[in-house]
């Protein structure tokens, strides 16, 4: 039998209780400010400091301060003294402990604590990819296709290229392996490395904008598997003498450049160099003043593969120790090398996730990171020494969301789990509360509407899998509801956790109260749990994960108040693919499914992401047919939505229609709807209208 954590014991005594149950309407999920546990707005540490800073409330005009040593409390920033345009306190970013910036309209404006004046601005207007510097206030940023660099009261033109296909200071490779942006300051700010992406070799790929008469095409670089990829070299600009030198790089030139890190006394830089076969890297190590190569200080294989996402993280006070974040051994975990590419220590062995490094103690022999342990569905905080002792701080089952002060002497914690809304509060180096900042009462007690039960399934090879489910907040065990599968599946992501609302939210709550079981299970592919679980998809996507899902699907139908005959899917991106695949390739389990952003065939997806998983279309013919949803369309039996947004640059809109055209080749009637002007998400006030189309398609095909 599947483990549970139920939460019927609680809503039984709130309604013994006789609360008052508010109907909520689907409008009101998205236009009410007070559905979602109260929170801290302006909560951060002070650089370098114990005192942390908050705004009272969301119409405040002032900024506090609180020493978390002291426990004493000051008014720091009134938002008049920033502006007389300001009633309300504006979102500010510290560079250090006594200089911060906030943006007012197209304004970036520099200022000093004890506050006098702004110090110094930068027009933003048209300014992209900005990347402040926090030593000199200089910032990167981008017009168009080039980089520039505005300093002292001026801007300086890093690059000046007429080409545009060649990009300068822009994320490069479909923003995987963890790269955000494009340029990356050293630590002094003296030099700023950029990348350098030449796209004159992709293919153009037209996006049909609809709002001018006659439409317009406008294409976009689009490198799908198995075609040709762009190029990326690196760049570094010197600050002090205005040379560009680029890092000498070897290899194809169709190899991935990633993770760029600076050794402290910049020196060196270190890059984590990927084939494009994705299963051997490379971290090499540069000299910055002339880009020559170095040496390798290590190899990383995989028969699937290699995937770093960290870059390499300095020990403070050594020129030649970092922190280097690897899978190799199953679990993402932490090693400690020297510059000789010796590997010191493994500081993180746990069978565990390690989701993200905070920083160091101020002794500079521990680190502070967290982890997702619980099956994926806790996370906590932890302090390792350099040698591998662990001690976690954090133990209370739950998410634990943490913001560190500079030296580790104090915590934010950000605290929820399946029945705490929030708690903030300050911990010490120890985890020991200092101090509650904030328990959020219920903010959905007065309303009729469900929340989340935790289970586990076991997949076909004994994995324990993590499931959530809705039910009906009036729910009768005696009688049978139809069942909504909201499904995603794909790698790196995670839908199910302990934490409020079990990661789940209000559209699902709101369908439960509408009569509906909402059930979602995170299948093999999913994301953090381990390097076994993800790789079970290689080569076959949409296989495992499908089976595990109809595992899920499986569950359900033994439960005795399910019925079986009313049992719905919708996702969307990769969970648009899994519902058009569940669709396919179960005729007759599903009465309904919408499928929103959908991969239909692999081959049209970009090439970083899909050859990481399933190699090129020449090397796996086998896989890409297998998944090619295609291939599907005349077994396509039931009730299925597919939806798109017409500039969608991440799953193409040809996808969609790929799917319409075969199955009006094939007599097959399909169901379709398009969301004009928009990208890869439905966002802004058209979001309510996706919603509510979702929910009318469920509801009048599940009766």
């Amino acid at each position: 039998m599947p483990l549970s954590f139920n939460l019927t014991t609680l809503f039984l005594a709130c309604s013994i209780t006789g609360i008052a149950q508010k109907q909520l309407t689907i409008d009101e999920i998205f236009t009410k400010t007070d559905l979602s546990p109260k929170s801290i707005k302006g909560l951060q540490w002070i650089p370098n400091t114990n005192a942390y800073t908050s705004i009272p409330d969301e119409k405040s005009d002032v900024l506090l301060r609180i020493y978390a040593d002291k426990g004493t409390t000051d008014t720091l920033l009134k938002a008049t003294m920033l502006s007389s345009e300001l009633k309300r306190m504006p979102a500010i970013t510290w560079l250090d402990a006594s200089r911060f910036f906030f943006r007012q309209k197209n304004l970036i404006q520099f200022c000093q604590i004890p506050f006098s004046k702004v110090s110094s601005s930068f027009d933003a207007a048209d300014a992209e990819n900005i990347d402040i510097e926090t030593k000199n206030e200089a910032i990167a940023y981008t017009k168009a296709n080039n980089l520039f660099v505005f300093a002292k009261g001026s801007s300086i033109n890093i690059s000046k290229d007429e080409n545009e296909e060649v990009v300068y200071g822009q994320s490069v490779h479909r923003n995987e392996f963890g790269i955000t942006k494009g340029t990356f300051w050293s630590p002094t700010g003296r030099y700023l490395a950029f990348y350098r992406m030449d796209q004159s070799m992709v293919t153009n790929y037209p996006l049909v904008s609809l709002e001018n008469l006659p439409a317009e095409a406008t294409p976009i670089k689009y490198p799908m598997a198995g075609q040709k990829s762009h190029q990326v070299t690196l760049g570094i600009y010197d600050t002090q003498n205005g040379q560009t030198i680029y890092v000498k790089t070897a290899g194809p030139d169709e190899h991935y450049l990633t993770n760029i890190s600076w050794s402290p006394d910049e020196k060196y830089m270190l890059i984590a160099e990927l084939n494009r076969g994705q299963n051997e890297m490379h971290l090499n190590q540069y000299q910055v003043l002339d880009g020559g190569f170095v040496k390798t200080l290590f190899t990383e294989t995989d028969p699937q593969w290699v995937e770093p996402e960290h870059p390499a993280l300095f020990v403070p006070g050594k020129n030649d120790q970092f922190i280097w974040q690897s899978e190799r051994d199953g679990f993402d975990n932490l090693y400690l090398y020297d510059l000789n590419g010796k590997l010191l220590s493994q500081i993180t062995k746990g069978n565990y996730v390690v989701t993200d490094v905070l920083g160091f103690d101020a002794s500079g022999k521990n680190v502070l990171t967290m982890i997702a342990d619980n099956y994926g569905l806790d996370r906590k905080l932890i302090k390792a020494s350099l040698k591998g002792d662990v001690q976690i701080l954090t133990p209370e089952s739950g998410v634990h969301e943490i913001q560190m002060n500079s030296t580790g002497t104090f915590f934010i914690d950000n605290f929820s789990n399946l029945t705490t809304p929030r708690s903030i509060r300050i911990l010490d180096a120890k985890g020991k509360t200092i101090k509650v900042l904030l328990k959020s009462a219920d903010p959905l007690l007065d309303y009729a509407l469900s929340k989340p039960e935790l289970m586990q399934v076991k997949a076909s090879d004994g994995t324990l899998l993590n499931g959530r489910l809705f039910k009906p907040s009036n729910f009768d065990a005696s009688k049978k509801y139809p069942v909504v599968v909201y499904v995603y599946g794909g790698p790196h992501a995670q839908m199910v956790s302990n934490r409020w609302m079990a990661g789940g939210n209000l559209w699902m709550s709101w369908m439960a109260s509408q009569g509906y079981l909402v059930f979602t299970l995170d299948n093999r592919g999913s994301g953090e749990r381990g390097l076994e679980f993800e790789q079970a998809v290689h080569r076959k996507l949409g296989t495992v994960e499908m089976e595990d899902q109809m595992t899920g699907v499986n569950y359900l139908k033994s439960l005795p108040f399910v019925d079986a005959n009313r049992i719905g899917v919708h996702g969307w991106s990769f969970g648009g693919f899994m519902t058009t695949t569940l669709m396919t390739k179960n005729p007759g389990v599903f009465k309904a499914g919408v499928a929103g952003g959908p991969v239909i065939d692999w081959k049209m997806y970009e090439i970083m992401y899909t050859e990481r998983y399933m190699d090129t279309p020449e090397e796996n013919k086998e896989g890409y047919e297998t998944s090619n949803l295609l291939n599907g369309a005349k077994s396509l039996k039931d009730r299925l939505m597919l939806i798109h947004g017409t500039i969608d640059d991440v799953v193409v809109w040809q996808h969609s229609q790929a799917l319409v055209k075969k199955c009006v080749d094939e007599g097959v009637l399909i169901d379709y709807m398009i969301y004009p002007g928009h990208p890869h998400n439905v966002q802004g006030k058209d979001r309510l209208h996706l919603y509510k189309t979702v929910s009318r398609y469920l509801m009048e095909n599940l009766k």
